[in-house]
């Protein structure tokens, strides 16, 4: 039988927060965008009694709330502290499965002769986050994904909570279903308008009332709301996809700075690529206008890149073409995302590749890409900018 954990962050952006400024430790915090579209990215323990959540507006939460803090994300200093804990958890195992910068599976199967029981091991890596880093994390403990997960959210905030196979029904039938990963909110909703509330009553409901919601993965809602589940860890995958978007506070119209906001998410997006070592084959654009419909133009290429000229070159001529077919459009939303992602090799820097023609590009033969990134990285993000990504009535 597998030893799983699952290991979730406390409030992470807002804990981050609170450690690195002290004064702000046991004030309610909002980490978000402050403009009338912004959102909440993360928000601390004691906004939450106000009904303050992630994903939640801004401005929302500020009338739940209004005393509340709101804080503008430091994402490099979030991956810094990210990276640490990662590696405090591969010091127990090589089997690690990120799913975001705070949250992370560990199969801990092989580890237990060495480190002692799952339970032991779970403790000593939230002492090490906590020693390591001043913040708290949530661990859950049992014998697959699912478990583990539903575990951890248990005891929150700074729990450790374990899910033995003899206990799995005892624990998991009074739940509530919306505790389900994959049951959403309307799906929540109709299962509780047929009397499913809880996860005994999804596990023993017909089919008469299961196939009309979920039809042919009937059979695999029943195995969650069992707790079954025979997915693996898998450490160590290939990201697939890597993106960028940006709203802004008011609809842009005018292509000048549509053109300069599309060439700072090019700029991110080709950072990341970079650091994660990575190149791609696929540059997608999102646009979403301000009635909320939402479009995206895609564009395959070969050789892969991770310059961002050349990003910005393909996402610039996609917006193009969409414009060209919308007139006087109103943008709330820009997006750029690539995919199709590949290792990168070992190009020479002063004889770049353009993915589209395959030859040295004619503008920018040799790429200040790797200069800029040092740059930033000793000075932060902010510290220099392209003169394309300079508003039109900055920009001289």
């Amino acid at each position: 039988m597998r030893a799983i954990l699952h290991v979730d962050m406390d409030a992470f952006y807002a804990s981050v927060e609170q450690n690195d400024r002290p004064e702000l430790r046991g004030q309610p915090i909002i980490v978000g965008g402050e403009s009338a579209r912004g959102v909440v990215a993360a928000a601390s323990y004691e906004v939450r009694k106000f009904g303050v959540r992630s994903a939640m507006p801004t401005q929302m939460a500020l009338q739940r709330c209004p005393h509340a803090i709101v804080i503008k994300p430091r994402m490099a200093r979030y991956r810094e502290v990210s990276e640490r804990i990662f590696s405090i958890f591969k010091d127990y195992t090589p089997l690690v499965e990120g799913l975001s910068l705070d949250e992370a599976f560990l199969d801990v199967t092989a580890s237990l002769g060495l480190f002692g029981s799952a339970m032991e091991i779970a403790e000593t890596i939230k002492q090490r986050i906590r020693t390591e880093t001043g913040l708290t994390a949530s661990v859950g403990v049992s014998h697959n994904k699912l478990l583990a997960k539903i575990a951890s959210d248990l005891k929150k905030p700074n729990g450790l909570c374990e899910i033995p196979l003899a206990e799995v029904l005892h624990i998991l039938d009074p739940l509530p279903i919306r505790r389900l990963a994959g049951i959403g909110a309307k799906t929540a909703a109709q299962l509780e308008e047929n009397g499913i509330s809880t996860f005994a009553q999804l596990r023993t409901a017909t089919d008469a009332v299961l196939i009309p919601l979920f039809g042919r993965y009937t059979p695999r809602v029943r195995d969650r709301a069992a707790g079954i589940d025979e997915r693996a860890v898998v450490s160590d995958s290939l990201e697939k996809q890597v993106s960028a978007e940006e709203t802004f506070a008011s609809d842009l119209t005018r292509h000048e700075a549509l053109t300069a906001e599309l060439s700072k998410l090019a700029d991110r997006v080709g950072a990341r690529l970079r650091n994660k070592q990575l190149m791609c084959s696929t540059v997608s654009v999102k646009i979403r206008k301000g009635d909320f419909s939402t479009h995206t133009r895609s564009r395959s290429f070969n050789p892969p890149t991770n310059e961002t000229a050349a990003l910005l070159r393909i996402a610039r001529d996609l917006l193009d073409a969409w414009l060209a077919e919308q007139a006087r459009a109103a943008i709330r939303l820009l997006g750029i995302s690539v995919s199709t992602l590949s290792p990168a090799t070992q190009l020479d820097l002063f004889a770049a590749r353009d993915p589209e023609q395959r030859l040295p590009h004619r503008d920018n033969p040799k790429s200040i890409d790797p200069t800029l990134d040092l740059i930033r990285d000793r000075f932060g993000s902010s510290a220099v900018q392209r003169a394309s990504s300079l508003s039109p009535t900055i920009k001289k």
